[in-house]
């Protein structure tokens, strides 16, 4: 089965474009994630640390 699927790959044009079109996603999604991680604010990383620690209470009310 698998030699089914390899021949059946290789004989499709521009196949090699997609591994290198799910490489450019992955790398675009880890340098803006890099980014975003480096430009936060510590406030803002703080609040949201806090999150589980809060009181049902108080998430209650705000819904």
């Amino acid at each position: 089965m698998l030699k089914f699927i390899k021949g059946h790959m290789e004989s499709m044009e521009g196949i090699a474009t997609y591994p290198m079109i799910s490489l450019l996603i992955f790398f675009v999604f880890f340098t803006i994630l890099f980014w975003w991680v480096f430009t936060a604010t510590k406030e803002h990383i703080k609040e949201v640390s806090n999150i589980p620690l809060e009181d049902d209470d108080k998430t209650n009310l705000t819904k």
